[in-house]
């Protein structure tokens, strides 16, 4: 399980329709609703700068959120959309879902690399380029992996860690369907300045030959 699902803290909120959004606007409140799981709709007002420092920081439609509300048993929750003003681009209104154990859903799961230290490659002075520090699985919202983890052990220069190098937890599966890349072992720069120097030496002896 995911060892930190981030808080949001929300207010239920009283009244429906235009007049009720309109005044939370006003008092510095985003209007939202929580829909599904088996449960009647739930109005709620989330504070704006909580709200847009969230947006802000990306990938709010795929962060699992635990929505905390006084009065309301916690529930998990994800967001299936996000209203904007079409002039300031703020947000004016948003929709969440409410997830049961067993539903699927797509979210972003950090990569942790080991074993730098049996990495040949690294110990030459190769350089590990991460190419996708994240990735984003289809998961259980019951069963969600913390993170997941890449092995380094026997990488030399030039080899490539690949999705289907990592090993993941039951009932999870990428997103994408080709098996991308998720790290290399480059050569050091002043190594890959040295090749390219020769190269570029081979290419003008070889346009004097000519």
């Amino acid at each position: 399980m995911a060892g930190e699902i981030p808080d949001l803290v929300a207010l239920e909120r009283t009244g429906t329709g235009k007049g009720a959004a309109r005044q939370a606007r006003r008092a510095g409140m985003v209007p939202g609703i929580v829909f599904g799981g088996d449960a009647d709709p739930l109005p709620i007002n989330l504070p704006f700068n909580a709200l847009l420092k969230r947006l802000r920081a990306g990938r709010f439609k795929s962060t699992l959120f635990n929505l905390k509300v006084e009065g309301q048993e916690d529930v998990r929750v994800i967001c299936r959309d996000v209203q904007r003003d079409v002039v300031k681009d703020l947000p004016t209104h948003v929709d969440f879902m409410r997830l049961r154990r067993t539903t699927k859903i797509n979210l972003f799961i950090p990569v942790e690399f080991v074993n730098e230290a049996a990495a040949p490659g690294l110990k030459k002075g190769g350089v590990l380029t991460v190419v996708r520090p994240e990735i984003e699985l289809m998961v259980t919202a019951g069963e969600i992996p913390e993170k997941v983890v890449a092995d380094l052990s026997g990488l030399n220069i030039g080899d490539t860690i690949t999705i289907s190098a990592i090993p993941l937890p039951a009932g999870t599966k990428p997103t994408i369907d080709r098996d991308f890349v998720i790290a290399n072992v480059q050569a050091p720069s002043g190594l890959r300045s040295a090749d390219n120097e020769a190269s570029d030496d081979s290419g003008e002896e070889a346009a004097d030959e000519e």
